[in-house]
């Protein structure tokens, strides 16, 4: 999913995610409050991709649990993924692009009670403009999907369906999933809905392995290897999907757990290596990262000695 983890804030904003701050250096901050440091207890494929984007963010977003600031194009995924999930609480018949629009407003005010914070994107908003202007582009993104699936002929078996599994090396899998589609014949569909555009093919496994981690807690859970893994990109009106095998899973398996030791590792030895990418450009903690000069907080968990 865009915005949403069981297990930590949401991503930075994408790199084509209109209004960031691109290449903009961090404004000055002062030390970071004091808090209580946790040992990492799960993964998720949010939280996965984090450490192999970058250990030191995983750090400072799971044992640090350091505040990020809200995003406008990871809050307006989330409510586009609100919109899709309620609509299907309507009669197949009444699942049209007009009823989907309808929900964006309220849908809007449902985050904002839960989530207050959110207000913030909009403070210097005085005119309204900004505020309607990203309404339009969720309501936009929401009727894409009509284009791309049918909703009248779709009814789920789960929609938003938190899952949790632990494997037999005592690692513990858990995550969202946007949507699961159950056929007659039992075979088992998972939908992801993304508001961004699509991957180039040359980075398109990045986000097949989000659905093959899904895929893998399912059949671990479940004993049935999903028949499909789909990939719904609104942003630029694609549909991209996979057909998983046994195979690929204890793949992905083997990848997770040699993910999980390295970091059990990081977490037992404070060794938490930045790794300078693009992508720095979007992060919140550039001020306390040493590849920008910063100063990390104090490490909050005890540190075993090497050897």
């Amino acid at each position: 999913m865009d915005a949403r983890s069981p297990d930590g804030p949401p991503r930075p904003a994408p790199a084509d995610a209109p209004g960031s701050a691109a290449g903009r250096p961090a404004p000055p901050e002062g030390p970071a409050p004091v808090r209580e440091g946790r040992p990492p207890v799960s993964l998720s494929p949010s939280r996965a991709s984090d450490f192999m984007q970058c250990p030191l963010l995983y750090r400072f977003r799971v044992i640090d649990r350091l505040p990020e600031k809200p995003s406008e194009a990871a809050t307006r995924g989330t409510l586009v993924h609100a919109v899709l999930e309620r609509l299907f609480d309507a009669p197949a018949a009444e699942r049209t692009p007009l009823r989907a629009r309808a929900l964006v407003p309220g849908q809007w005010d449902r985050l904002l009670e839960s989530r207050p914070e959110l207000a913030e994107l909009f403070a210097r908003d005085e005119d309204g403009e900004r505020l309607a202007r990203w309404m339009s582009e969720a309501e936009a993104l929401v009727e894409r999907w009509f284009s791309l699936e049918d909703p009248t002929r779709l009814e789920p078996a789960e929609r938003e369906l938190f899952v949790e599994t632990e494997l037999e090396s005592g690692l513990r899998l858990r995550g969202v999933i946007d949507r699961v589609d159950v056929a007659p014949s039992g075979e088992v569909r998972i939908v992801d809905y993304k508001t961004g555009k699509a991957p180039r093919p040359e980075y398109g496994e990045g986000a097949l392995f989000q659905m093959k981690f899904y895929a893998l807690v399912v059949w671990r859970l479940k004993g049935v290897v999903p028949r499909r893994l789909q990939l719904v990109y609104l942003g630029s009106g694609e549909v991209l999907t996979y057909d998983p095998l046994p195979a690929d899973l204890e793949r992905v398996e083997r990848k997770l757990l040699a993910l999980w030791d390295a970091i059990v590792r990081a977490t037992e030895t404070g060794e938490w290596r930045p790794r300078p990418t693009k992508l720095c450009g979007w992060c919140d903690h550039r001020a306390r990262c040493p590849e920008f000069g910063g100063t990390p907080p104090v490490y909050p968990l005890p540190v075993v000695p090497a050897g």
